[in-house]
């Protein structure tokens, strides 16, 4: 799951075709659930003023991808960091905290465990 090429079959390299039409995702909050099979991510805009967010995307996983998706995020991290220097956080209850933690349903048990996908 990084953005260099992979081994593909036999050996070779996996190329990636990005479509010409296709449009980047702007998503500045994420809400992550899971079933027994799958990891869900929804990726979402909120805008200030407004209380809801908009989901954009929803990315369906299955755990070992999510833990590749997940070694690959943190080697870009680094990457990022050793280039342009460390990335702060915000102090608990910090933004990140509030964007990326648990959604009330998360919190309420009100979603169920299968959810969409299964």
């Amino acid at each position: 799951m990084s953005s260099n090429p992979q081994e593909g079959p036999a050996g070779g390299r996996l190329r990636f075709r990005v479509p010409g039409e296709l449009e980047p995702t702007y998503a500045n909050l994420a809400a992550i659930t899971h079933s027994a099979s799958e990891i869900l991510i929804d990726f979402a805009q909120v805008m200030p003023q407004v209380a809801e967010a908009r989901v954009k995307s929803r990315i369906v996983l299955t755990p070992m991808n999510a833990k590749l998706l997940l070694n690959a995020l943190g080697e870009h991290l680094a990457r990022f960091e050793a280039q342009h220097g460390e990335i702060h956080l915000p102090e608990r209850p910090s933004l990140a905290e509030h964007l990326f933690g648990q959604s009330k349903q998360d919190k309420d048990g009100d979603e169920e465990e299968g959810g969409e996908g299964e």
